[in-house]
């Protein structure tokens, strides 16, 4: 059992939760392996639209977290394989600063995510995963629910495709994530092509996806990321899917797995 995309307390808008508690339940759990993929900083000249802005960790805090994790690490060896890791934002137009902390940390990594939560309209950036309210503002802004779908999917693609360096993530990050309020804003007929698009990107790069249990917990949304048949194409084309719970909280290790299509996991 892989986890690979797992948060930690250096969430600034997660848990207290230690990183010992998370290695512990992922014993319990079973499992034989798990990635910690914590937010990266954000480049220093992108404004973080959220109120709070805590999307992702505060660059001071970096060095800390990588040292915590190699201190697990090697503290549950005979345990578990510990990975250390981030989930990169590729936000476009922040490329080059991208691409510099990649090159600062990337060598001492041993797997990451290449993530799109950050969407730019004619009116300013939104973070289309954040609430309800500010994803009615960026369909707002975007025109309708189609184009905003498009927007997000050309994102992704560019995400794939984008030269972010030699340290550049191998695996993209909850590919459906614009569908986290999906029973409020029902997805638009032919999302599944766009989704399509992407895959073939992804195939193209050989890069691998995160089958990412949160959104079945999440109240509005209630599947996975992708969803199975997106899953299941993937899979048919070869693409490697990694099962990542998202956790946010040492509790939510393994969330959505009982509910996934197991047998397509890269193991």
């Amino acid at each position: 059992m892989k986890d690979g995309h797992i948060h930690s307390p250096y969430c600034p808008h997660g848990t207290s939760d230690s990183l010992k508690m998370y290695v512990e339940q992922a014993i319990e759990l079973g499992y034989q392996s798990m990635t910690f993929t914590e937010h990266a900083p954000l480049p220093a000249t992108f404004q973080d639209p959220v109120p709070e802005k805590d999307s992702g960790m505060k660059l001071e805090d970096l060095e800390a977290y990588l040292h915590a994790v190699d201190v697990v690490k090697n503290e549950y060896s005979g345990d578990i394989l510990v990975q250390k890791g981030l989930e990169i934002d590729y936000i476009k137009g922040h490329e080059s600063e991208t691409t510099a902390l990649l090159d600062t940390y990337g060598p001492s990594l041993d797997d990451s995510i290449l993530s799109v939560h950050f969407l730019k309209g004619s009116q300013g950036w939104y973070c289309i995963d954040y609430s309800p309210e500010m994803f009615q503002e960026a369909v707002k802004d975007f025109g309708d629910l189609q184009q905003l779908y498009v927007a997000y999917n050309q994102r992704l693609i560019d995400s794939v495709r984008a030269d972010l360096g030699p340290w550049k993530p191998g695996r993209i990050g909850h590919m459906t994530l614009v569908k986290k309020f999906q029973e409020l804003y029902p997805a638009p007929e032919g999302w599944e092509t766009l989704s399509s698009h992407v895959l073939h990107a992804v195939k193209d790069c050989a890069m691998t996806l995160d089958y990412n249990g949160a959104g079945l917990k999440k109240a509005h949304c209630k599947e996975t990321y992708p969803p199975v048949e997106i899953a299941r194409k993937a899979y048919a084309m070869g693409i490697p899917l990694i099962y990542g719970s998202d956790a946010h909280q040492a509790a939510a290790l393994g969330q959505g797995l009982s509910d996934i299509s197991t047998q397509l996991l890269t193991r």
